[in-house]
């Protein structure tokens, strides 16, 4: 068994240690999000825990881990008789992010229970993680059925499993962990909000901190024993510590006052719902605990603020996660109600004993989100060839649905129709190795026939594994939605700039809800730019989008060709999934010879491989040229404008329609 590193020896991240030292103490807290770049000791830290989470006494013989004292009376293992009981270490139970639904959530052996009637059920993940941890690296990029299986789990501290009937439920009561890199993608809203906590990570910039960082873990990697046996004194004093503040849990006061600067702070930085406040009580009362104190403190609150409030005031995926502490201390102070003596301040320990937030590093906000400002007035001065500095986007609106045409088998998403695990079933089929989802009937079906030659004899069907039929099932795709947007001085001279960039952004956000993954080129000059290469987060893309200058000639035909040459390198790494190709111009072309044919041979390369494409078309004025309808044209696809791309337009429509038909009755 590998040796974990010690956490006492992980270096600075005291926010981190911190939090995961509260949930420790308080596994109602509701745990952890750690998010941060590669290289922060993320993992590190959380596989550490576990060796400081206390002993548990489970039933003896239990395959989920059922407390001696309370047992679970639906347990699938039980009834358990009293007495015999076991000590075990606290688990850490780590998901993979490609893991199966059956692997997460156990499996029942269908062929048995169609035949014999017996309920064989094997746990699965939630089970192995009960009264534990459940780590989940990468948590970000978890396929969307696995996460809502983990809110129904997390929710109801129970897991369910339904097949064609026949169910099973369990006891699933764990303290989540999740570790991200939000260049990867953001975090579903849903299951963002079942974190307790969140905390931000960056590597350090002090020169003797790094320096100390590589020397301890080069020790390590030498003698990972060793190392471990050099901080087992810090180990042990941190574990006892984590035993004595959860004695001291129940004794702990959370007065009036606290709780009105909770509900006060909650409410002045608008976070949804009541889980915030529920939260910042039990991490408050968490870190009085941590701290040695039966009071919380103001200070208490504050820090409790710091690490639950941040992830909660995200209103969408290009919102930067974080608080702005200035007002933060405003309304403490205002809601300051001293209606208890301060006690004596407990003592220190890793990650500030008294809730203090660490007095170094970068703000919890993560300094200025400000997009960048345009020119005077808020659009560029001039078009031609020269630069303009970067436009502001307008705001964001709901599009209308685009899709891919046809049936796919991507990765699980929301755009387009496809194959999935998970959808309506369409039909049936022999299953490809293990079998996932039994299409019944058809298994009926199958097995009829042969009951008498297998003589059957009592009331159970007799089913043989040839019998077994697969449930083939239609659902909804992410694809790669790769924008090719247009920067040439025609789109700022019109001042459409802004427009342009905010229909795009709308078109972001709509990817990020649909789970696709984005790519961004731009062209104009000379020549065509990938801003941004595929990937899962948005608001990489958006950030990208937000710094775009332009001006400059239209190099139309460059930009097709270099969005051809992007899915060209895609198709190798990904090919299962489809891609959706937006381009956002007015259909110009200059610069070159021919510009015009030049780009018309572009559009046809897409044509020709059935790329699905959409131009948006961007031109303005009462004289319209209708070059991006020639384009879409060239490319197989269908142009929209900047109006039709707007779903209230087409809602707008239905309206009237609805209300003039009401009026002629």
């Amino acid at each position: 068994m590998t040796t974990p590193f010690p956490f006492t020896a992980v270096v600075g991240q005291d926010d981190l240690r911190l939090a995961l030292l509260l949930n420790a103490v308080s596994p109602a807290v509701g745990g952890v999000l750690v998010r941060g770049e590669k290289g922060t000791a993320k993992s590190t830290a959380v596989r550490a825990l576990s060796a400081l989470m206390p002993t548990l006494d489970v039933v003896s013989g239990c395959r989920f881990s059922c407390d001696p004292g309370s047992p679970d009376p639906a347990c699938p293992d039980g009834p358990h008789e009293p007495g015999a009981f076991e000590t075990r270490p606290a688990r850490m139970v780590e998901l993979p992010v490609g893991a199966s639904e059956d692997r997460l959530v156990g499996a029942l052996d269908i062929e048995r229970a169609l035949a014999e009637g017996v309920r064989a059920f094997e746990p699965g993940l939630l089970a192995d993680a009960h009264r534990g941890i459940l780590y989940v690296d990468e948590v970000n990029l978890l396929h969307d059925h696995l996460v809502d299986l983990l809110l129904d789990a997390a929710a109801m501290g129970a897991s369910y499993v339904e097949r064609e009937g026949v169910s099973v439920r369990h006891a699933a009561r764990f303290l989540l962990v999740g570790t991200m890199n939000p260049e990867e993608g953001e975090l579903r809203p849903q299951l963002l909000d079942r974190f307790g906590l969140t905390v931000e990570v960056a590597a350090s910039r002090e020169p003797d901190q790094r320096v100390e960082v590589v020397r301890r873990r080069l020790a390590y990697d030498d003698d990972p024993a060793g190392f471990a046996e050099r901080w087992a004194d810090e180990e042990s004093a941190v574990r006892a510590r984590i035993v004595a503040a959860r004695e001291l849990l129940p004794s702990v006061r959370l007065g009036d006052g606290a709780l009105r600067q909770i509900a006060a702070t909650c409410a002045a930085f608008e976070v949804d719902g009541m889980r915030a406040d529920i939260v910042m009580a039990r991490t408050a009362t968490a870190l009085a605990a941590w701290a040695g104190r039966t009071d919380v403190l103001a200070e208490d609150v504050r820090q409790a603020a710091l690490l639950a409030l941040p992830h909660r005031r995200r209103r969408n995926p290009f919102d930067a996660p974080g608080l702005d502490e200035d007002k933060l201390d405003q309304t403490l102070e205002e809601f300051s109600g001293a209606d208890d003596e301060d006690p004596d301040p407990g003592p220190d320990g890793p990650g500030g004993g008294g809730g203090q937030p660490p007095s170094e590093g970068p703000r919890a906000d993560g300094g200025s989100g400000a997009r960048p400002e345009a020119g005077e007035g808020g659009e560029p001065q001039a078009s031609g060839a020269g630069e303009q500095s970067p436009v502001r986007a307008s705001e964001p609106f709901r599009t209308k649905v685009l899709s891919v045409p046809g049936i796919g088998e991507g990765a699980a998403g929301r755009r387009s129709r496809a194959r999935t695990e998970h959808g309506r079933t369409t039909g049936a089929r022999r299953p490809r190795g293990t079998l996932t989802k039994l299409h019944l009937a058809a298994t009926v079906q199958a097995a009829a026939p042969h009951q008498r030659a297998r003589g059957r004899s009592g009331p159970g069907l007799v089913v043989r594994r040839d019998d077994l039929r697969q449930a083939t099932r239609e659902g909804r795709e992410g694809n790669l939605v790769l924008f090719v947007v247009d920067a040439s001085g025609s789109m700022a001279a019109r001042q459409r700039m802004s427009a342009v960039k905010g229909a795009v952004l709308s078109l972001l956000l709509d990817a990020y809800q649909r789970r696709d993954k984005v790519g961004l080129v731009t062209f104009r000059g000379a020549a065509a730019d990938v801003a941004l290469p595929p990937t899962s987060s948005v608001d990489a893309a958006a950030a990208r989008l937000e710094s775009l200058p332009t001006g400059g000639r239209t190099p139309l035909a460059a930009g097709l060709l270099k969005a051809h040459d992007v899915l060209r390198v895609e198709r190798l790494r990904d090919p299962a999934r489809r891609a959706l190709v937006v381009v956002v111009t007015d259909g110009r072309a200059t610069g070159g010879t021919e510009p015009v044919a030049l780009a018309g041979r572009a559009a046809r390369l897409f044509a020709a491989e059935g790329v699905a494409s959409v131009v948006v078309d961007c031109e303005s004025g009462p004289v319209r040229l209708g070059l991006a309808g020639q384009l879409a044209g060239e490319l197989g696809g269908t142009a929209v404008t900047l109006d039709e791309l707007r779903a209230e337009s087409i809602a707008g429509l239905v309206k009237d329609v609805q209300g003039r038909s009401r009026r002629a009755a």
